[in-house]
């Protein structure tokens, strides 16, 4: 059993930074790829980025390229996503989530998922 805690959302404004955490229980940690997604108000829930298991392999959404940077840490068990030059658009609820099985870039689904952290970013 994983459990998954995010933390660093807020209220920034256009154009500021903000670094989201997703904590993660258990000692098997580093067998998970990682992942963040995000669902705005009144729309889906859609994919961010994705990690592989030892860091090396990462993928972004478009909408996010150049801006948002994901990473882990897995002696702290823990998936970071650096989110620099905020857009209003980029304002939702971040959550993470664990795939055991698959390639970070496709997994065939998602083992675990966190609560979430809100994100707004203002005009």
């Amino acid at each position: 059993q994983v459990q998954l805690v995010e933390s660093g959302g807020g209220l920034v404004h256009a154009g500021d930074s903000l670094r989201l955490s997703c904590a993660a229980s258990g000692r098997t940690f580093s067998t998970y790829n990682m992942h963040w997604f995000r669902q705005a108000p009144g729309k889906g829930r859609e994919p961010v980025a994705s990690i592989s298991r030892g860091g090396g392999g990462t993928y972004y959404a478009d909408s996010v390229k150049g801006r948002f940077t994901i990473s882990r840490d897995n002696a702290l068990n823990t998936i970071y996503l650096q989110m620099n030059s905020l857009k209003p658009e980029d304002t939702a609820v971040y959550h993470c989530a664990a795939s055991a099985s698959g390639t970070f870039y496709a997994p065939p689904s998602f083992d675990y998922w966190g609560q979430g952290t809100q994100v707004t970013v203002s005009s």
